[in-house]
């Protein structure tokens, strides 16, 4: 931890101040106490557009299930997010809910007809939100796996509403409430520490030249 600590404080001299500034501000406010998983999204900017709301919201960590429609993340809709959003991907489903459990999420399958209501979800543990596809929903092998199931309260004639509206009110939603809470939601030290590393590798053009440097004097 104090070696990374020290690249970190090396890495932020090559920052400028209003970086170092906003990487501390955001990182502050990162968490993996909720995650995003889209599984098998056709229009390939619907995917992004959840990257882009997952960084808004500050959620760390998002994965994308290809098993059918393999896409490349549109940079242009994304606006940058992926360089600051972790995008973990699959070719199985099966593999991504196994991953998930493993780290201790409960498997939440998003829909529009049924589940509890989206102001009434138990926020205390771990969840990780499943989006499907804009045509037929989530699989049924997703529905099997799902813990539970949450939807978002409509009125209107309209029955659904597209997988990127549907996440970015979501996860409004549960982001504002969880940092309202007394849960431990922010990301550990080590991790933050880690991020920022990341971040400011992704930030500096001459990064490897910089690492050299900075390993010379260690």
């Amino acid at each position: 931890m104090e070696e990374h600590l020290k690249l970190l404080s090396y890495l932020e001299s090559f920052l400028t101040t209003r970086r170092k500034e906003l990487f501390k501000k955001v990182i502050a406010k990162r968490t993996n106490h909720f995650t995003v998983a889209t599984q098998d999204v056709y229009q390939l900017h619907n995917t992004s557009a959840v990257i882009r709301s997952c960084d808004v919201f500050g959620v760390q960590n998002v994965h994308v299930v290809e098993e059918v429609n393999v896409k490349k993340i549109d940079r242009e809709i994304a606006m940058g997010a992926q360089k600051w959003v972790d995008i973990n991907r699959y070719t199985s489903t099966q593999s991504c809910v196994k991953s998930l459990r493993k780290n201790g999420y409960r498997i939440i399958a998003t829909s529009p007809h049924e589940g509890t209501l989206l102001q009434d979800f138990d926020i205390s543990q771990p969840a990780a939100l499943f989006f499907g596809t804009e045509t037929k929903g989530l699989s049924q092998e997703v529905l099997e796996e799902a813990d539970e199931f949450l939807q978002i309260p409509m009125v209107g004639f309209t029955e659904s509403l597209n997988i990127s509206v549907s996440a970015a009110i979501i996860l409004q939603s549960l982001s504002s409430r969880l940092r309202n809470s007394d849960i431990n939601w922010q990301l550990t030290q080590e991790e933050q520490v880690m991020k920022q590393i990341d971040w400011a590798r992704k930030n500096l053009k001459n990064y490897a030249e910089i690492l050299t440097r900075f390993e010379a004097t260690q």
